[in-house]
């Protein structure tokens, strides 16, 4: 029986991704050509590899037996040509990454562009979002998280500053309106700009001074989604509506120019920063290796 390479890789490619459109996203291409490539290897192998709706696109009982066989096939080809790379004067390929919106605005927004001057045939994609993603089942290459949201079998690499505090400020004209609070639990009669993560959650405020932790769950006009709606948020607290907790840096530009006022600063909760985490069951690919070394010798 003979199947035709690339289209077996489409097949591997929409399993993957889980959908055609994601897919052709992904690997820049159309999702006729995918779905044309993914016909071709059925009508050769005989069998039917995807159950195809109008919502999803899920792998059949066959489908997902050639795919588990594939797979480790796949990565070993990749492995070998990766392997090529170590010959050339600079390293190339392609590097995927999955960050949460702090990461991408705090962080990788000063190492991505000093990095792609020094590797510029290295193609970084990178997709910023702050809810909990299974990066390897998405096919990412590497993720960037904090220590409490990581896996155990993951090799985790520091990433920004080491030490980050969660800030809480407010603007001049709403601190002149509804007063300054001078404790943490003030805070529960003052109007707040809350954080919501997609799964529902919507943490606590937490404070600490002198070991004493305080957590509290304050209410407010506007919630926006963590991460993504965090300008948003920021924006708000500018006019006024409301006192906002996020990372001190974000808020730092607006302490500068004084369009916010640090609040309860003593209280502000200090917190271990950011990894770059990849799997160590599997080899390491040139270009995730070179931002790796890059990481290192850079920390911010």
């Amino acid at each position: 029986m003979s199947v035709d390479l690339a289209d077996l890789q489409a097949v591997m490619a929409v399993a993957s991704a889980g959908g055609f459109r994601e897919a052709a996203r992904l690997n820049q291409t159309s999702p006729s050509r995918l779905s044309d490539a993914v016909r071709r290897a059925e009508s050769q192998l005989g069998v039917r590899l995807f159950h195809r709706t109008t919502r999803a696109v899920v792998l059949t009982e066959a489908g997902q037996a050639l795919a588990a066989r594939l797979r480790p096939a796949f990565e070993e080809m990749s492995q070998a040509l990766d392997s090529v790379n170590q010959f050339r004067d600079r390293p190339s390929g392609s590097l995927r990454l999955h960050v949460p919106v702090s990461a991408a605005k705090l962080v990788l927004s000063k190492l991505l562009p000093v990095f792609l001057r020094e590797y510029p045939d290295i193609e970084i994609e990178v997709n910023a979002d702050s809810n909990v993603t299974d990066i390897f089942a998405a096919g990412y290459d590497a993720g960037i998280r904090y220590d409490e949201l990581l896996q155990q079998d993951m090799i985790a690499v520091p990433i920004g500053p080491r030490i980050q505090r969660a800030a809480l400020a407010a603007s001049p004209d709403y601190l002149e309106a509804f007063g300054v609070p001078s404790h943490p639990r003030e805070v529960l009669s003052h109007r707040a700009i809350r954080g919501r993560f997609a799964s529902g959650n919507m943490p606590d405020w937490e404070f600490e001074r002198a070991g004493e932790v305080l957590r509290v769950q304050p209410g407010g006009p506007l919630v926006v989604s963590i991460g993504g709606g965090a300008d948003l948020g920021v924006q708000a607290a500018l006019q006024g509506v409301g006192l906002i907790m996020l990372f001190e840096e974000w808020l730092q530009p607006y302490f500068d120019s004084g369009e916010l006022v640090p609040v309860l600063q003593e209280w502000w909760q200090p917190f271990s920063g950011p990894y770059l985490y990849y799997s160590g069951r599997r080899l390491v690919p040139t270009p995730l290796q070179t931002f790796i070394n890059f990481v290192k010798a850079h920390p911010l």
